[in-house]
């Protein structure tokens, strides 16, 4: 049986608001029609894989994604699998691994407050750093200001 091409494709995970994890995939390119997909991870060699509890679906039922709660990021690693089936047969298992300090969209700084005086022809800006469920130093962060005349 020729397996080619039937591995998902564009496998991309993001983590958000701090602890939430999407992961998202394309259906393999010669995957058939009755192929659904399971994914599988674990975040060190030693544990056994564990299955997937959200799947992301597409409007025909076909698993495209994950949804995860409570993902700790600190200096982990995060290993995935995914592999699936259509009408008995076996397809392409596809693994890969990703450190997730790597994949994590940072929440906007908080309690921004801008100040203008006439008096000192400035503005003052100042915020906190974004929240992480990691990052000790707050020396590793750096900021972007745009300012645009309107």
């Amino acid at each position: 049986a020729d397996m080619n091409g039937t591995a998902i494709e564009n496998f991309v995970c993001v983590i958000f608001n701090i602890s939430f994890m999407n992961c998202t995939w394309h259906v393999g390119r010669t995957a058939s029609g009755d192929t659904q997909y399971f994914l599988y991870w674990k975040t060190s060699e030693k544990e056994d894989y564990t299955a997937c509890q959200n799947y992301i679906k597409d409007n025909r039922g076909k698993h495209t994604g994950c949804r995860f709660q409570n993902v700790t990021i600190e200096n982990k690693r995060a290993y995935f699998l995914v592999n699936g089936s259509r009408s008995g047969k076996n397809i392409q298992l596809y693994k890969t691994t990703i450190i997730l300090y790597r994949i994590e969209k940072l929440t906007p700084p908080l309690n921004v407050t801008v100040n203008c005086t006439e008096a000192s022809h400035g503005c003052a800006i100042r915020w906190q750093p974004p929240r992480t469920s990691h990052v000790k130093r707050h020396d590793c962060f750096k900021y972007e200001i745009v300012i645009e005349n309107k």
